[in-house]
Parts: structure tokens; sequence; C-alpha cells
């Protein structure tokens, strides 16, 4: 299913799929299921790349590592909202992070402003946040 809205654009990178177990960690580490897009969407590919170079969703280890690395790090607890509510699971390029929000769930994506810490509707779920993603002409389409 999500293979055929990736190559629906030529800018669009598929990887090899995730192996379950990782998928698996990421829940159990971060507390917390993913959306059940975002599951299925991993097991088919492992992230995907899009135009100039940007990660529109990230590899399995890589939403394990950064969701970790924003929920424990001590500068960003000072700085910042708490991260525990949202799962990261891509970004802009420019520093912007795009998210479920987990508590309460919702499929929803929003996107989160790494200069404001403002956490803004994006679109209703993962097949329309890749359709704008992967059409847009630039880093900051969702704005």
């Amino acid at each position: 299913m999500w293979r055929e809205i990736v190559e629906e654009f030529t800018s669009a990178e598929p990887r090899d799929p995730a192996e379950p177990g990782a998928v698996d960690r990421i829940e159990e580490a971060l507390g917390q299921s993913l959306p059940e897009d975002l599951r299925s969407f991993l097991l088919e590919t492992d992230g995907l790349g899009g135009a100039y170079g940007t990660d529109v969703v990230w590899p399995a280890e890589r939403i394990l590592n950064d969701n970790l690395h924003f929920r424990n790090d001590t500068q960003f607890q000072q700085l910042y909202m708490p991260f525990d509510s949202l799962i990261f699971f891509g970004d802009n390029g420019g520093g912007d992070q795009f998210a479920f929000v987990r508590k309460p769930e919702r499929d929803d994506v929003f996107v989160w402003d790494h200069e404001t810490d403002g956490r803004n509707f994006v679109s209703a779920g993962l097949g329309s946040y890749l359709r704008s993603a992967l059409g847009s002409g630039g880093e900051d389409w969702y704005r």
C-alpha cells in the first residue's frame, strides 16, 4: 500500500523493509505504541528519502534514537516543553521535526518548530503527510 503512494513521486527514495524486531524495540523503549500506519509503513520501507536529501520518514533506528535523545537531553528539557507525548518520525532538513501525538493517541501529523517550540497540525494522517511532503517544492511546504 505505502510503496504505491511512494511510487507516485520520482524524488522518493524508499528503502528495504525494517525488521519487525526493530519496530517492536521502538515501542518497548518509548513505552508507546506506534500509529498503525507508521508501523505498517516501516515494515514496507524502513524510512523514506525525499528531494534535497530530506528524511521524509526516518528509518526505525533513527526514530528510536532521536526520540530517546529528545526525551532525555537535559538541555532540551530546560529549553522546550516535554516531548514524551510525541513520536518524531521525520524532518524537513532545516531543523523542524514531524511527529505523531501519542498522549492522547492521534493519527494526525504535527510539526515541531525548533525555533519557537511550536507544535502545529500538518495533516490528517501519514498518507496525506507523504503526498504533501513528496509533492512539495521545498522544505517549508507545511507553513
